[in-house]
């Protein structure tokens, strides 16, 4: 495992699902480069702010957010936030970037509703979970999808032989992120934005959903986890 590419709708998603996870990979000597489909222009609550500065702000806080769990390379696409589908040229952006960066796992958003917890279920996140999990099968294995990657721009094929799922319906894998916990705080801290309203209740909340997750994967009282559905793609 050399590689891994987390595909996300907005900027704080990776790090509400996954950012304890993503610090223990980084910790590992794994690189991992993020790719944001929207800005998260429709976010926040400041109607003071126009979406351009939104969005501008909330890029801003993402690399920020990266950087407190040893992610450099952070991507955006530019989609509008709230009105991402899983088209065909979002599958090919997407695709684009497993070429480019030929990641071993990818990691992304349930392309499931959860109806037993529904705020994972933003329509952005299913569609760029649909689309992404397409990208990596069939789209950017198969050199005959989106011949223009490679004509135009010398992108060869990739598979990558690993995709995990994060907010979905279905939890089949559960990763132990105590040690990583007060780094993943601050990089949801890192975006103010969207957390500095909940002051000492954002660390309070997380305590619940990760408690829960490691009472579910059988883990000691007093450990915290992140879950998510681990499918061979190889």
């Amino acid at each position: 495992m050399q590689r891994i590419l987390v595909v996300m709708a907005h900027p704080d998603d990776v790090d509400f699902g996954a950012a304890g996870t993503v610090a223990g990979w980084t910790d590992r000597g794994i690189e991992v480069v993020y790719l944001m489909v929207t800005d998260g222009d429709a976010g926040g609550f400041d109607d003071g702010i126009s979406r351009e500065e939104m969005a501008t702000l909330r890029r801003e806080e993402q690399r920020a957010a990266a950087k407190c769990v040893g992610v450099g390379d952070v991507r955006f696409l530019g989609y509008s936030d709230g009105r991402v589908e899983a088209t065909l040229g979002l599958r090919r952006d997407i695709a684009r970037v497993i070429r480019q960066v030929r990641p071993d796992r990818v990691l992304m958003p349930s392309p499931e509703r959860n109806y037993e917890r529904i705020y994972p279920s933003h329509p952005d996140h299913r569609a760029v979970g649909s689309a992404a999990l397409d990208a990596v099968y069939p789209d950017a294995r198969n050199p005959y999808a989106f011949p223009e990657l490679l004509a135009d721009e010398g992108l060869e094929a990739w598979t990558a032989r690993e995709v995990w799922i994060s907010g979905g319906p279905v939890v089949n894998h559960y990763v132990d992120v105590t040690g990583q916990f007060e780094r993943k705080v601050n990089a949801l801290r890192a975006h103010v934005s969207q957390t500095g309203h909940m002051g000492d209740g954002l660390p309070e909340m997380l305590r619940g959903w990760m408690s829960a997750n490691a009472a579910a994967a059988g883990l000691p009282e007093g450990r915290l986890a992140e879950s998510f559905q681990v499918v061979d793609t190889a």
